[in-house]
């Protein structure tokens, strides 16, 4: 949607509740702007840089209404690693190398790819980013002294185990207190910003108690100064070019993954939908622009997005209020900023972790003990253990291996109704048109596999053909030789989306692999054991018993033998029929 098209109905009130939620995720990308460039190998100041003018750019060319824009945890591994290799100016020549292919991939509309990363490759880097980024400051929390920054996980847990005894426990009681004030106040007052609290009143305390015992940003990186980004040149060549694509391209993919799956997420928190190649040359242009101010990478925010939504951001506008208030917040509050403890931000750091762990969506997966089982342990522990590059590529090499292994044939969705010209009134898709379909039992063949490369149109093709909103929806599975869990979740969202709108999904024909999977997940919990039938006449005899019978009257689609009957009026009048429900021996007696 364009933005003159988004601003069509827009008034005073929208502005208002843009501009309130503006401010509130404006105050809290503060410090996680600071947290995250600090985490990166970088000074304060250029997270900051990078909230300020990636917010803005990102709510101006994304294709998102509510994308929050900005630094995030996920890139913290994967720049901390290119600037020990390549050093800071080399960092923000492969951040815009980042934007071009965003932005390429962009105009050449390639968002749709990012649908067929498997959710085990996403979930496995995404815990083991967060494993990285919470082990990275237990520096900090500790306020551990001499420590040496490595590259890999296994050496800077060496080191920590070296230097145990350098312990300041001055930084240990700040970040004691900024844990428990995070916690207390996210627990008793939610809607406040339980880590800029905990950050606050933790640096306070310090501040008065333990002033010089603590590490500070200023005493460790400079005074913050508050001023506005000085732009200047970037030190492109071919050489520099060339030697940089390699990580450039990694950060484009993360970047493009994290944007798209925050996108996602506002839409299913805001019933909207976002333009996927609009959004990545949103990013692309961000990407291109922030290096040129000293700023790093930036992507979509999930927490920031989903926190603006909350506040009732109604634009774009939102977005662009962010960046302004963290500016003036710049402008007037450097030198307050700048006397934060290191100690403060390592638990908001740590919560961060925790929260973009995915913990809850690992151990659904692990439980599965399934080949997705297999992908999520192989790429979490190649995050952690080697590095984030090689974990995405060995997940998908070995994704696609079993892509290959399981499909065996195209993945169909066909409509079907009982065609009376055979003789056992086999389920065919040929009978149905606009003049002969039940409008209250829908009956669907499914053909192929269920997976990551094909749920995405399983989901589409069911939500598109049950526009009419029937009350039962029959799912035959006879022919699905294989689910997995994206196609699990696939299948819940659709269950979820008719229960929301006073439907129910019934299935048939489920081989023992798709059963085994739904036992595990509970989503055959979820459907019912009631719902699901060995054959499709079982189901279809279970709908016609609970179908509303008013709605039969007059109906002329006759799309099943009992329909000659139903449609007729004196049915109604059996004393036994009530609330447009008929009792089980009234049907008993239809042939």
């Amino acid at each position: 949607m364009s933005w003159r098209g988004r601003f069509e109905q827009y008034n005073l009130e929208f502005f208002r509740k843009d501009l309130i939620s503006g401010i509130i995720v404006g105050i809290i990308a503060i410090p996680l702007g600071m947290a995250f460039a600090i985490s990166s190998g970088v000074k304060p100041e250029y997270g900051i840089y990078t909230t300020i003018i990636g917010g803005i750019l990102i709510s101006i060319f994304g294709g998102s209404k509510f994308q929050i824009g900005g630094p995030t945890g996920a890139f913290i591994p994967i720049l901390l690693s290119i600037v020990i290799h390549y050093g800071y100016e080399n960092l923000l020549i492969a951040g815009f190398l980042a934007g071009v292919i965003l932005t390429l991939m962009g105009i050449f509309k390639m968002g749709f790819l990012i649908q067929f990363i498997p959710r085990p490759v996403t979930i496995g880097f995404t815990a083991g980013i967060a494993v990285i980024i919470f082990t990275g400051q237990i520096v900090n929390f500790l306020g551990l002294q001499n420590i040496t920054t490595h590259e890999d996980f296994i050496s800077n847990m060496r080191e920590i185990g070296l230097h145990i005894t350098t312990i300041n426990p001055y930084s240990l009681i700040t970040s004691i207190i900024c844990f428990i004030s995070v916690i207390t106040v996210t627990k008793l007052y939610p809607k406040l910003p339980g880590s800029l609290i905990g950050l606050i009143f933790s640096s306070i305390i310090a501040y008065i108690f333990f002033k010089g015992e603590v590490p500070t940003i200023n005493s460790t990186f400079g005074a913050i100064p508050s001023s506005i980004p000085a732009f200047h040149f970037l030190n492109l060549s071919l050489e520099k070019i060339h030697t940089l694509i390699g990580p450039a391209f990694v950060i484009a993919m993360l970047g493009g993954i994290e944007s798209l799956l925050s996108a996602v997420v506002a839409d299913g928190m805001s019933s909207s939908r976002h333009n996927s190649n609009k959004e990545l040359i949103g990013q692309g242009i961000a990407n291109m622009v922030i290096p040129f101010f000293g700023g790093i990478p930036a992507t979509g925010a999930i927490a920031r997005t989903a926190t603006n939504i909350k506040s009732g951001a109604v634009s774009p506008i939102s977005g662009i209020i962010h960046g302004i208030i963290v500016l003036i917040i710049l402008l007037a509050l450097a030198p307050f900023a700048s006397q934060i403890p290191l100690a403060s931000m390592a638990p908001i750091l740590m919560f961060v972790a925790w929260n973009m762990s995915e913990r809850k969506e690992f151990i659904h997966i692990f439980k599965t003990k399934s080949s997705d089982t297999i992908i999520l342990c192989l790429t979490f522990l190649l995050t952690v253990f080697l590095n984030l590059t090689t974990a995405v590529e060995v997940g998908l090499i070995v994704a696609v291996i079993l892509f290959v292994k399981r499909m065996s044939e195209l993945h169909i969705v066909r409509k079907v109704l009982p065609d009376r010209s055979r003789q056992n009134q086999k389920l065919m898709p040929n009978t149905v048109n606009d003049d002969h379909d039940c409008p209250q039992i829908s009956i669907y063949t499914i053909e192929g596999p269920i997976f990551f490369g094909t749920a995405n149109l399983f989901e589409q093709s069911m939500l598109k053909l049950s526009d009419n909103k029937p009350k039962f929806i029959i799912l035959r599975f006879g022919k699905v030789p294989f689910i997995d869990t994206t196609g699990e979740a696939k299948l819940a969202s659709i269950v979820n989306f008719h229960r929301e709108n006073n439907s129910f999904v019934l299935l048939t024909g489920l081989h023992s692999q798709a059963k085994d999977l739904l036992i595990r997940t509970k989503l055959y919990d979820v459907i019912g054991k009631q719902n699901i039938f060995e054959h499709s006449g079982e189901a279809i005899s279970y709908a016609l018993l609970n179908i509303n019978y008013n709605k039969c009257l007059g109906c002329k689609h006759f799309a099943f033998l009992e329909c000659s009957i139903l449609s007729k009026p004196k049915l109604l009048d059996n004393k036994d029929q009530k609330n447009g429900e008929i009792d089980l021996k009234i049907l008993d007696s239809i042939e």
